[in-house]
C-alpha cells in the first residue's frame, strides 16, 4: 500500500512542478475566474487546495458547490488525473460535512453543467419530504431566500467540520 501513496504522491509532485506556491496554477496560465451565473447564485465561503467552495442561495436545500479553480475546465476530464484525485477528495470531504451537518436522508452529488459551462460539482443534502423530494432540485420550486443568520450558522458549522480550515 505504501508503493501507492509514494506514486500518487511523486505523481502529484511532478505535476505541482512549476506551479504558483498556494495557488498550483501553472505560472503562464490564464488567470482563472467564477462564471458570473454562479457568482450571482451563490455565497463564496471559502477555497480548498483545487475549488472554490459557495453555498448556493436556496433556503430549501442545503447545498454547496465546489468549482475547480482551473481556466477553461468544462469537463471533469479537463483535469489532469491528479486533479481529478483531488476533486473526488474535496467532493468527498464536502459531501461527509454536510451529511454530518444536516443529518439528511441522502446526498445528491452531480457535475451537470447544462446551463453553466465552468466545471462546478452540486453537493445538495435532501430529505425525503423536501420541496422536491424524490426528483432532482432543478426547476422544482423558485429559490428560497436565506434568513443571514442561518447562513451564517450553516458555514460556522462547515469551518468547525474543518470543510475549509
Amino acid at each position: 500500500m505504501a508503493g501507492i501513496a509514494d506514486k500518487f504522491t511523486q505523481s502529484a509532485q511532478t505535476a505541482m512542478a512549476g506551479h504558483d506556491e498556494g495557488t498550483c496554477m501553472p505560472t503562464d496560465a490564464p488567470a482563472w475566474s467564477l462564471h458570473s451565473r454562479l457568482k450571482e447564485d451563490t455565497i463564496d465561503i471559502g477555497d480548498l487546495p483545487l475549488c472554490r467552495v459557495l453555498v448556493i442561495k436556496d433556503a430549501h436545500y442545503p447545498w454547496l458547490l465546489l468549482v475547480p479553480r482551473r481556466p477553461d475546465a468544462v469537463e471533469i476530464i479537463d483535469l489532469d488525473e491528479v486533479e481529478q484525485a483531488q476533486l473526488m477528495t474535496e467532493i468527498s470531504r464536502a459531501a461527509r460535512s454536510l451529511k454530518e451537518i444536516t443529518k439528511c436522508d441522502k446526498l445528491n452529488i452531480a457535475a451537470l453543467g447544462n446551463l453553466v459551462p465552468q466545471l462546478h460539482v452540486h453537493v445538495i443534502a435532501r430529505r425525503s419530504g423536501d420541496a422536491a423530494w424524490p426528483r432532482p432540485v432543478w426547476g422544482v420550486m423558485p429559490p428560497l431566500a436565506q434568513d443571514a443568520e442561518e447562513v451564517q450558522n450553516f458555514i460556522s458549522a462547515l469551518r468547525r467540520k474543518n470543510l475549509l480550515g
